[in-house]
């Protein structure tokens, strides 16, 4: 059995290895791509049909519900809980329809993201500003694109991994399958909604988790860096939002920890679960985990909880 790898069981680099936040230059291919979505998600406006709507909505919940929660976040950073090879790679491939890159691009950056956040080595904490936080590193973090070694040193289990490893080399190749066929059926009014709209709101509701779940939001567990629970970003990331629980509880699959906390990402995995598809899901313990650190504020000596 190989072991579960997340942020605390990699070697922490020297200090002279970890990687720095800072601004580059624009990189203007990214930028560019960047500009022609959000044009086409206005144009889409002009173009509405109520088909292509539903279409992108199906198209949303397995790009950002099943492919980036449940499975770039959830599965492949966290190893949160297991599933059947087949059923990791059909995941997988529907999170690169958010154009978020590949998997050991996304999972490695996510992975330097929980071993360094709001802290130096952080690429994308709201203390080096909101912008950069919500998109700025995207389009200027050039040290963190693809085929950087330090990428490659926090994603040694994808690495090994032959359907991984290509599709983070060629992850752009599913969207424009899906882009190209959704031409072929529905034209270009299936294409800018399903594609440029679809893709251009999906990703600034993922970049919400880096900005405004560190900045706005409650904080149930203290951690060592600025997450906070925010429900309005849980409502358009399927879950994602309940970020301090996550903080304090990276491995946990169920990220909304109280009933009130809407966790559809959590949910889609249960339901893998009651079809036999899921195995060693790992939920924390809600009740016991208030109680440990009500003891320790009461003590007044609070043990902070690794990010």
């Amino acid at each position: 059995m190989s072991a579960i790898i997340t942020p605390d069981t990699l070697t922490k680099p020297a200090a002279s290895q970890v990687y720095t936040a800072k601004r580059g230059k624009i990189n203007w291919y990214t930028a560019f791509v960047m500009a022609v979505f959000h044009i086409g998600a206005v144009a889409a406006l002009f173009m509405f049909s109520w088909k292509a709507l539903l279409v992108t909505a199906i198209l949303w919940y397995f790009s950002l519900s099943c492919g980036i929660g449940m499975g770039y976040h959830r599965l492949l950073t966290h190893r949160g809980y297991k599933v059947p090879k087949w059923v990791e790679y059909f995941l997988t491939t529907c999170a690169t329809l958010a154009l978020e890159g590949g998997p050991i691009f996304w999972v490695g950056t996510h992975r330097i993201h929980h071993q360094t956040s709001d802290r130096e080595g952080d690429p994308h904490s709201p203390r080096d500003g909101g912008w950069w936080a919500h998109m700025g590193w995207i389009i200027s973090g050039e040290v963190l694109h693809h085929g950087n070694p330090e990428l490659e040193r926090y994603t040694p289990d994808l690495r090994r991994d032959k359907y991984h490893a290509w599709l983070s080399k060629w992850h752009w190749i599913p969207l424009t399958a899906l882009g190209l066929t959704l031409l072929a059926v529905g034209g270009w009014t299936y294409v800018m909604w399903c594609i440029f709209f679809r893709v251009t709101v999906g990703l600034h509701a993922t970049w919400l988790v880096n900005s405004a779940t560190h900045m706005w939001g409650s904080r149930r567990f203290i951690t060592k860096d600025d997450s906070t629970n925010n429900w309005w970003v849980a409502m358009v990331t399927f879950g994602e939002g309940w970020h301090n629980n996550h903080h304090a509880h990276p491995v946990s699959a169920r990220h909304g920890l109280a009933w009130y906390e809407i966790d559809l990402n959590y949910y889609g995995i249960c339901i893998l679960k009651g079809l036999g598809l899921a195995k060693d899901v790992k939920v924390v313990d809600m009740p016991k985990k208030l109680r440990e650190q009500e003891e320790k504020l009461a003590s007044g000596k609070p043990e902070l909880v690794s990010a």
